[in-house]
């Protein structure tokens, strides 16, 4: 099996070297991954610049191709142009800080994932909660067995998956734990919409976004509330946006312009 890894926290990102490493039991691994960070930038592709590529080693060995550019440029040219033959799985991450609720939409460790979506591979985005001392080693030994789970208990259609993991998890599994696996939705409630307002030396105001308030915990199950709770999360997503629902009922409005 080929595999494109990639991230948006940069080629030299401990969690990607660590999720290299197992991944490595799956297949073939080429990676792929932003020059420089490149968090928060959602699904961004570049157009109005070229995409400079470089060859990096650790000593004498391939690490990879350090783009610069996006975590959705990574996958974009690396499928396209940068590995021959077909590429059979994308994986994104292991991310520095969950990917969680709303937080998906501007997360480029998904994009990377969902891109590889659009040219129907299987996708997984990885992302494990931040911390200073983060034990990206833990999680990549978590994610590596799920997604060779996934991928022999899902249809033949390809599809995207988001895996997030817990501080919580790594320490129960470095103790020889087994840490819960909850497939869940993920959550879309609100969070994380204030700011602090500061000057700069030039008395100039800046605001800051913190993560305040915290998203409300839910009734139902969604990834945010089993994260909290310790367990480890699968979403499957979809990039098609198009409310069916709506669009269903839309068809008998018989829309039109005046005349």
């Amino acid at each position: 099996m080929r595999i494109l890894l990639t991230n948006d926290d940069g080629v030299y990102a401990p969690g990607l070297a660590a999720l290299r490493s197992e991944l490595n039991r799956l297949g073939e691994v080429h990676l792929i991954a932003p020059a420089t960070e490149q968090s928060g930038v959602g699904h961004s592709i570049t157009f109005l610049e070229p995409l400079v590529c470089k060859q990096i080693y650790l000593g004498d060995q391939l690490h990879g191709i350090a783009v610069e550019g996006s975590p959705a440029d990574c996958v974009k040219l690396g499928v396209s142009e940068l590995i021959e033959g077909k590429v059979d799985l994308v994986v994104s991450g292991i991310n520095g800080g969950l990917n969680a609720g709303i937080n998906v939409l501007y997360s480029g460790t998904v994009a990377a994932a969902i891109e590889g979506a659009f040219f129907r591979m299987n996708s997984f985005a990885v992302s494990l909660e931040y911390d200073p001392h983060a034990d990206f080693d833990s999680a990549a030994k978590i994610a590596i067995p799920l997604i060779a789970q996934v991928l022999t208990k899902k249809d033949v259609e390809p599809r995207l998956f988001n895996i997030n993991i817990p501080t919580a998890a790594t320490e129960l599994f470095r103790t020889g734990g087994r840490p819960a696996v909850k497939v869940v939705p993920m959550g879309v409630e609100r969070y994380g919409e204030h700011y602090i307002r500061r000057q700069d030396p030039k008395g100039r105001d800046y605001y800051w976004a913190t993560n305040d308030p915290p998203p409300q915990r839910t009734e139902h199950p969604t990834d945010l509330t089993m994260l909290v709770d310790g367990h480890v999360t699968i979403t499957p997503l979809k990039f098609n946006m198009t409310d069916s629902e709506t669009l269903q009922t839309m068809q008998t409005w018989e829309l039109e312009l005046p005349s």
